[in-house]
């Protein structure tokens, strides 16, 4: 019963939906007309324009496209993780370091998207994970080329 006072003191005319109040909607959202012949709340459709720009439907395809490819890149890893045990070899060797290059660069770019902030240290944040990236994937390379691959290379780690 108490609740039911407190929502009739809250929204100052009785018992309503809290959301209607007219503290919990910005002034640009409805529209209050008290001498006409209307509902004293009503969305102001008219102030409001839904339509969108041509660049940011495109930039909401391309987000789309890249979390499709960050998952499939991420399923593709599960099972590359048998082939890498029951057949290794260089396919898989250049496959998983590909792989683990690229989906190690996706991520590191959303850390550094969620917690670097301002256009020139962002752009140097960029270049140096991209940096690290390429560094990253030749070294995996070269070790595979000059060595015996990432594949017999966990093995052998895991024997010791």
């Amino acid at each position: 019963m108490s609740i039911l006072f407190r929502l009739g003191t809250f929204c100052q005319r009785g018992i309503r939906p809290v959301l209607l109040c007219n503290t919990h909607l910005s002034r640009g959202l409805v529209a209050h007309q008290k001498n006409q012949d209307v509902q004293p709340f009503q969305l102001a459709a008219q102030r409001i324009h839904a339509t969108s720009s041509h660049s940011t439907v495109s930039s909401s395809r391309a987000a789309s496209k890249h979390w499709t490819g960050e998952r499939v890149l991420s399923i593709a890893l599960l099972g590359m993780a048998p082939a890498a045990y029951l057949c290794p070899g260089p396919l898989v060797d250049y496959s998983v370091a590909a792989a683990l290059t690229l989906h190690g660069h996706w991520g590191i770019g959303q850390v550094l998207t969620d917690y670097v902030h301002g256009n020139a240290k962002v752009k140097l944040a960029k270049a140096g994970i991209l940096l690290l990236s390429t560094a990253t994937f030749f070294g995996l390379c070269y070790f595979n080329y000059h060595d015996v691959g990432l594949c017999k290379a966990v093995s052998m780690l895991w024997r010791i």
